[in-house]
């Protein structure tokens, strides 16, 4: 049976891609199920759209593909820069000082675990 790749995208997150990436490297490679919990204790701002990603990635698995949320396990997962918004704050003495706003692109792709 070939396994198939479930996806998931959030687009223009608004949470930049350096944070993403803290949340996102703890969970790649564990069960989703096992993910999630871990997801809800994690202090960070990123943990919730992660956690709102990964639960959207279960939801097309289970309706889709039929696949059971504990054979799901997470194969990649990634954070991409997105556009960056500049705000403009002046400074003393007639200077300009940028604001970026990061965000990020990020991605999930589950797959089944093999030996079920």
């Amino acid at each position: 049976m070939p396994t198939h790749d479930i996806r998931a995208q959030a687009l223009s997150t608004s949470v930049s891609a350096q944070k993403a990436r803290l949340v996102v490297n703890m969970v790649r490679g564990k069960n989703v199920v096992q993910a999630i919990t871990m997801l809800k204790f994690v202090p960070n701002y990123a943990a919730n759209p992660v956690s709102k990603l990964l639960n959207s990635a279960i939801a097309n698995a289970e309706e889709n593909f039929g696949v059971s949320r504990d054979d799901l396990y997470v194969y990649r997962i990634f954070a991409d820069e997105a556009t960056t918004r500049k705000w403009r704050r002046f400074g003393a003495r007639g200077r300009f000082l940028p604001w970026l706003r990061r965000s990020s692109h990020i991605t999930v792709i589950l797959r089944e675990r093999e030996g079920k």
